[in-house]
């Protein structure tokens, strides 16, 4: 499956995507948000869950390049992995690469993968998460039509870490229809 957009394109994670993953995962500007940077292994083992959670459920991480090849960063779908109040869901989640902030990459990415899960999928809703102080996150969140629905400590994070805390925000199939044709 390969999504087009005006300025790139987003395909499939593969195995080949281990470097580029992983320079990813390891810059510190990038992880701000989360707990901390990946080592190339836990990075690796991200990729391996990434893989099979494609295999399992038809969806998952998408590689978002310049329809040139230059690789943007990464983002897609999956099954929320842990118990929680708004769970089971579908969440949509990315990272990109510092040089490609600010220019609109990431939200094309996410309308494209919004409508992928919506349309073809089928999903009745999608939710998104982030800690309170990722606001071009959350920024993104609201100018794609979700709306803030409270917050939840995140049960991965250890208890009394400053990143535990994170704001939740959903979009129903229903509210997307409407925003798009309405």
């Amino acid at each position: 499956m390969l999504l087009q957009g005006p300025r790139l394109r987003l395909r499939p994670i593969e195995p080949a995507d281990a470097a580029g993953f992983a320079g990813l995962n390891a810059d510190g500007l990038v992880m701000r948000h989360f707990p901390g940077t990946l080592s190339r292994a836990e990075s690796d083992a991200a990729l391996d869950r990434a893989l099979a959670h494609h295999m399992e459920h038809g969806f998952g991480a998408q590689a978002a390049e310049l329809h040139d090849g230059t690789l943007l960063g990464f983002l897609g779908l999956a099954q929320v992995q842990f118990p929680a109040h708004f769970a089971p869901a579908v969440e949509i989640g990315w990272r990109f690469l510092p040089a490609s902030w600010g220019q609109g990459y990431a939200e094309e990415a996410a309308r494209l993968t919004l409508a992928h899960g919506f349309g073809p999928l089928g999903l009745a809703e999608i939710v998104s998460f982030t800690v309170p102080a990722n606001q071009p996150s959350w920024r993104l969140m609201q100018r794609l039509g979700m709306r803030a629905d409270g917050g939840f400590d995140h049960p991965r994070v250890p208890e009394g870490h400053k990143l535990r805390p994170h704001v939740l925000y959903r979009l129903a199939r229903a509210e997307w229809v409407a925003r798009l044709f309405g």
